[in-house]
């Protein structure tokens, strides 16, 4: 983000106002739209809104810009010799279509996130830096070429990734696949979006767990998608709630996220599984399991996938690098029947022609490689580390206004307050005090929930983190 050169000779009032031109002229606010309030971009800037409000004076003596009480400041419409009437209506644009913006709270923690990084952040599911096997990659990257073409590769994906990928399920999850079968994607949201685009129609009625991580994505809404609910207990959803909802709303599909689910952490029981497959197979049902978490279980070993146990083709399995790996490598996969994962190429190819072949390259080598082993080793104890330092801390800070039960694995930690407290007010008290987090309601629950994710966190701001948001949930009680 542009920022005033505070040693430049030139005053401030203008740096700003000839960035602002500059935005204008390249075409980022067209004549007639609204720019952003005097208060909004001071923040933003880091300058006093006095020097904002000079700015503005600058380009309305310039005639760039016109003020208009009660609307705010907006670019000229005759400035730049372009009629009203030809202009765009670039807001109608953006406040349409069929693909919904992300949730207001998404939004608003992103938006605190890019204006102050500073922020301790309980909010982003994905690894820290320092999980992340930057070392291994960089080496494996000094030791191969990955260079030798750079065109367009097969739309299903890189073929040595999915045969890597075909040793990679079978050792560490139970699932025998072919090439043929695996879809790679850009990861785990990009495979949910091509099942919903491609697979479901609108108007179809679907299962998907509650609360879960599929609430916080509107591209389910933007297909058209009718959802349904399957309530999650301590031991995951019950087959039966499946049977029910085909019975009344014909459901055409279930998500789950079975192992480690996001965001309560839970593993489905044993017995539940079994059900759940057998419901399917009655029902004639697709189930599109999400599994990045299970390889991060702390002890023992990671729980089956349902799709180990799928003997009649049920499941449409789903994987990522993003939760074990590097989020940034882009990573991800669908194990489907051979026709899914052609028809699904086939839609992707028509999107991008393909992911980069670099980074298939580089999760080949490092799948294959000595190094994967050894990472995932290290992961789970620093994960491990992660959460009993956050669970330590909340016990320390609220140990009367919080309950949570402690996840054997994966990111998340998913806590109920005690009190009755608004997600946005409670929101805005973190942020305020430099703290983010997720709001429960994000993931369909009601509000009194909140979402924890230790692993983006640094470990020395975790206690840091949970003192802030004490502080926030005690002003938002008391408030």
């Amino acid at each position: 983000m542009w920022k005033p050169d505070r040693h430049s000779r030139q005053p401030l009032y203008e740096q700003i106002a000839d960035h602002i031109e500059q935005r204008i002229a390249y075409g980022e606010f067209p004549p007639g739209s609204l720019l952003p309030s005097e208060r909004k971009l001071a923040a933003e800037l880091g300058v006093n809104r006095s020097t904002v409000i000079m700015a503005f004076d600058e380009l309305r003596a310039t005639g760039i810009v016109e003020r208009r009480t009660g609307s705010g400041t907006r670019v000229s419409t005759t400035k730049w010799e372009i009629a009203p009437k030809h202009t765009p209506n670039w807001k109608r644009y953006a406040q349409g279509g069929q693909f919904l913006p992300n949730l207001p709270f998404m939004r608003k923690i992103r938006e605190a996130l890019t204006r102050d990084p500073s922020l301790i952040d309980f909010a982003s599911g994905e690894l820290a830096a320092d999980l992340a096997p930057i070392n291994e990659i960089a080496a494996l990257m000094s030791e191969h070429r990955y260079t030798s073409y750079l065109g367009y590769d097969n739309p299903q994906g890189y073929i040595p990734l999915r045969q890597a990928l075909v040793s990679y399920l079978a050792e560490h999850r139970n699932i025998r696949a072919t090439e043929a079968s695996i879809l790679v994607t850009s990861g785990s949201q990009q495979s949910l979006y091509l099942i919903t685009q491609c697979l479901l129609s609108p108007g179809d009625a679907v299962a998907i767990e509650d609360p879960s991580y599929c609430y916080s994505l509107p591209m389910f809404q933007s297909a058209g998608l009718r959802l349904f609910r399957l309530p999650v207990d301590p031991y995951g959803v019950h087959p039966e709630d499946v049977r029910a909802l085909y019975k009344k709303h014909r459901i055409k599909m279930v998500f789950t996220n079975p192992n480690f689910h996001n965001p309560t952490g839970t593993v489905l029981a044993a017995e539940r599984r079994k059900q759940l497959l057998e419901a399917a197979s009655e029902l004639a049902l697709p189930i599109v399991e999400d599994d990045p978490f299970s390889l991060t279980a702390y002890e023992g070993t990671p729980p089956s996938p349902l799709k180990s146990m799928d003997e009649i083709g049920s499941v449409l399995y789903i994987g990522s690098f993003s939760k074990i790996a590097a989020s940034g490598l882009r990573i991800g996969w669908m194990v489907a029947p051979r026709e899914i994962a052609e028809r699904l190429a086939d839609a992707r190819q028509q999107m991008d022609f393909g992911l980069s072949v670099i980074p298939q390259q580089v999760a080949a080598q490092f799948l294959s490689s000595s190094y994967f082993a050894p990472h995932l080793k290290r992961l789970r104890m620093q994960l491990l580390f992660k959460r009993d330092l956050l669970v330590e801390a909340l016990n320390k800070e609220l140990p009367d206004l919080i309950r949570f039960a402690v996840p054997s694995g994966g990111l998340h930690l998913w806590c109920k307050l005690v009190p009755e407290i608004h997600d946005g007010r409670l929101l805005e008290e973190g942020i305020r005090r430099g703290v983010v987090f997720v709001p429960g309601s994000v993931y369909g629950s009601d509000s009194g929930f909140v979402r924890f994710t230790f692993a983006r966190a640094r470990t020395e701001d975790i206690p840091a983190g949970v003192a802030k948001f004490a502080e926030a949930l005690r002003a938002a009680i008391g408030g």
